[in-house]
């Protein structure tokens, strides 16, 4: 893309459909879009990602991820367009995430999504610590900042291999958990 097509893309309005269905809520602003090859839509906005259907009528009905709901996104570039694997996390209990199936978005135009997505996600995470457990797999430790929230919120996500439900790996979780929220509290 030569400058005159990145100055182009920096002020363009977002399409009609995406413009329309997210005009319900003056504080999400749209960031970036691209075409999916379905037709639909997907949009990086100020509160997360979305797909806006192209016949989209009720704002109401359009999902929302959470930036910080966002354990992976992956890109595949091809052409102009490409594809994302995002991988959405879920709270199973306080304080512990699971992965839930990746979503893909096929895109036929990404635009400037690619970027504003991993920009977006990457100013949520803090830090991340990982940790072997004694029962084989490992644990995630990941601190990530939440709109509305002043403090922190720490998280453990556990590894596909690992068993959640082993009281021996939820001890390690725990232990590791606090040592790493005691660590970060500015009081101590």
């Amino acid at each position: 893309m030569n400058l005159v097509e990145r100055v182009r893309a920096r002020f363009a309005r977002p399409p009609e459909p995406v413009r329309a269905a997210l005009a319900a809520d003056p504080d999400e602003r749209v960031l970036a879009w691209g075409e999916r090859v379905d037709g639909d839509w997907t949009v990086a906005t100020s509160r997360g990602l979305r797909v806006v259907p192209a016949d989209a009528t009720d704002p109401a009905e359009l999902p929302l991820l959470p930036w910080h709901e966002i354990a992976t996104a992956r890109w595949a570039a091809a052409g102009s367009g490409g594809t994302f694997t995002v991988v959405p996390l879920t709270e199973v209990e306080p304080g512990v995430q699971a992965r839930l199936a990746p979503q893909r978005h096929v895109l036929r135009d990404a635009g400037d999504l690619p970027p504003a997505l991993r920009d977006r996600v990457d100013r949520t995470v803090v830090t991340s610590q990982r940790h072997p457990l004694p029962t084989g797999g490992a644990v995630l430790l990941v601190a990530r900042r939440v709109p509305g929230q002043a403090a922190r919120e720490w998280t453990v996500v556990f590894d596909e291999d690992a068993d959640r439900e082993d009281p021996a790996a939820r001890q390690v979780a725990r232990e590791r958990l606090a040592a790493a929220v005691d660590a970060d509290d500015p009081s101590h």
